[in-house]
């Protein structure tokens, strides 16, 4: 079992991450299009700096949806190796023998 405060501080970014994800495409937009003037991808620049570190998606960490383990996720499952080796021993994943 995680930390309590790891996994609340995890879901705090999965919220910061939404709020600024549609700005924050916009500004990654204007950077990459080869168009955009040297003035207006510096602006751009600016405020995506200018934002949270909690705003990138890289800042989340996948975890078990059960109990938070940090380590060994497997994304098909949303769980750690752990927990779906005892939920497929259980019956709990259709499909998985």
């Amino acid at each position: 079992m995680a930390k309590k405060s790891k996994i609340a501080a995890n879901e705090r970014r999965k919220a910061v991450v939404a709020r600024f994800a549609p700005r924050r495409a916009e500004l990654v937009a204007t950077i990459r299009h080869p168009a955009t003037s040297d003035e207006e991808r510096a602006s751009a620049r600016r405020e995506l700096d200018a934002q949270p570190r909690d705003a990138s998606a890289t800042r989340i960490r996948n975890r078990d949806a059960v109990d938070g383990r940090p380590r060994g996720f497997l994304r098909a499952f949303g769980l750690s190796r752990v927990r779906m080796r005892e939920y497929a021993h259980a019956g709990y994943l259709p499909g998985v023998t």
